[in-house]
């Protein structure tokens, strides 16, 4: 028996239901009749390609992800079982152990003294960090910021930028990056 209508049925209503909305808000917002998104939650259809497309775009998730075996509900990563890269003294732990399209999220742990040069990103990205301990100075084409506890700066990704940890202790932040897609040539 193919297990891909029964794979389709369960995520689409697994991902529906974690959005809290009702398949009527759903099948508008995918711009499919609700009885085409009742019959694929029951795994009665035979859903076109376009559906599927159109069914991924709403709950925002790939098609392989529709289609994929289910997945828990919940997943437990243990410390260190996400990717952790190093660049001189600063560590970089990535966060999220899916990804999320044009969207970066990492945990920057510098050592005392230490500073990192960023890589500036596609035009139009957009970054924030945030500091949690010590002190972080963020130096954005000709600005500084010195940054404490809970302290937050948004700036433009395409820029010149570098990271430091003027302390004699460790400093812990937090970057978001929202990549901006590249243009079309």
């Amino acid at each position: 028996m193919d297990p891909l209508p029964s794979h389709l049925a369960a995520n689409v209503k697994q991902l529906r239901d974690a959005r809290g909305a009702t398949q009527q808000q759903m099948a508008k917002l995918a711009g499919i009749p609700r009885a085409t998104w009742s019959n694929l939650e029951s795994g009665s259809a035979n859903p076109t390609l376009s559906v599927l497309h159109r069914v991924a775009g709403a709950l925002q998730v790939s098609l392989e992800e529709l289609l994929a075996a289910p997945r828990a509900s919940s997943h437990f990563y243990p410390r260190g079982s996400l990717p952790v890269r190093t660049r001189g003294p600063v560590t970089l732990r990535q966060l999220l152990p899916d990804p999320i399209p044009g969207t970066e999220i990492s945990r920057m742990e510098l050592s005392p003294l230490s500073r990192l040069t960023g890589i500036p990103h596609t035009p139009g990205t957009r970054e924030y960090l945030t500091c949690d301990s010590g002190q972080i100075g963020l130096y954005v084409a000709g600005e500084e910021w010195l940054l404490g506890p809970g302290d937050v700066v948004s700036f433009r990704g395409d820029q010149r930028h570098s990271y430091a940890n003027p302390g004699r202790g460790p400093a812990v932040g937090y970057s978001v990056v929202l990549l901006a897609p590249l243009a079309l040539r």
